[in-house]
């Protein structure tokens, strides 16, 4: 699934398909921007926060990642003038990572400054390991030297090294969402067995949650925008029941800390965690360029996998 995510003939295959398009919609809240604002509404209604992300990666001319940041940048003021509870996800190679660290850094400081004068926030997505440390570089540049506090960064537990990166963020203050990781990563990198990367992600989430309680257990903004430290991002009930667990056990209140999960991926647990009073966040991609998003959800659980076929079969 990984191999196909990035496989020419397979895109052409699959989003010609009405079966595809159809089975992509579980995943991906529409193509417009109107059509993932709808979603988010309907979140919030259920007590819901979201965080919106224009799905596009790896723009291949300066002018591409121009025009993303201006998409991003109305996504921004659209979930403002709308009032949802919601804020902004985005990937640096989207503006222009890959092609150039300045131009990046010009297209994420336009974003930040933008998403603060909205009391927006805006996280920065961790794409696959050769752009870790350009991507917490740019973090860093962006709330130490520029002062845009209103940004936070992705952990993937998957990868040895990020004990260090997630110690080193704790001590900043950083607000990050912890994830297990979804590329396809090499035995040297990252962890190849599933049990590690669960204790790893138990490990880190611990130091997250200590972080909290050294700033005070800062909480999430009322109007869903601003985060608190700790963004517990996964659909592992035993993840989901060790953060608690522990978060109770040093005293956090429930909303000094954040569950995040991916749209349309156990609705159920979203509904019940939002129940129990904690922050639920869904992650809520849009826009036209969603095969790579969806093959990788595909790659992640088999029953994803099967829900794909079923909908073949079906038609």
């Amino acid at each position: 699934m990984i191999y196909l995510s990035k496989a020419g003939w397979a895109r052409q295959a699959i989003t010609r398909w009405k079966i595809g398009r159809q089975a992509a919609s579980r995943f991906v809240a529409g193509e417009t921007l109107e059509d993932a604002l709808r979603v988010v509404e309907t979140l919030n209604a259920k007590g819901m926060l979201a965080s919106l992300d224009h799905l596009g990666e790896h723009t291949y001319t300066p002018d591409e990642a121009r025009a993303a940041t201006r998409d991003i940048l109305e996504m921004i003021e659209s979930i403002d003038k709308a009032r949802v509870r919601s804020n902004v996800s985005i990937k640096l190679t989207q503006i222009g990572l890959a092609l150039d660290d300045s131009l990046c850094a010009e297209n994420l400081a336009r974003i930040l400054g933008r998403a603060r004068e909205c009391g927006a926030f805006v996280r920065i997505d961790m794409e696959d390991s050769p752009w870790v440390d350009k991507t917490l570089g740019l973090y860093r540049k962006m709330r130490f030297e520029r002062g845009l506090e209103n940004v936070g960064v992705v952990i993937q537990s998957y990868l040895y090294r990020s004990q260090e990166d997630v110690t080193r963020l704790a001590g900043e203050g950083a607000r990050v969402r912890l994830c297990k990781g979804a590329y396809k990563e090499p035995a040297d990198v990252a962890f190849p067995k599933k049990r590690d990367v669960d204790a790893n992600y138990d490990r880190l989430m611990d130091i997250l949650i200590d972080s909290s309680r050294t700033a005070g257990f800062p909480a999430g903004s009322q109007d869903g925008k601003i985060p608190p430290i700790p963004a517990v991002a996964s659909h592992d009930p035993e993840r989901i029941a060790h953060a608690k667990a522990y978060a109770q056990n040093a005293g956090v209140p429930k909303n000094a800390l954040e569950f995040q999960m991916l749209y349309g991926i156990r609705r159920d647990l979203q509904e019940h965690l939002a129940a129990e009073g904690y922050p639920m966040r869904v992650y809520v991609p849009f826009g036209t360029q969603w095969y790579p998003y969806f093959m990788r959800r595909l790659a992640e659980r088999p029953a994803n996998i099967w829900f794909f076929i079923s909908n073949l079969i079906r038609k």
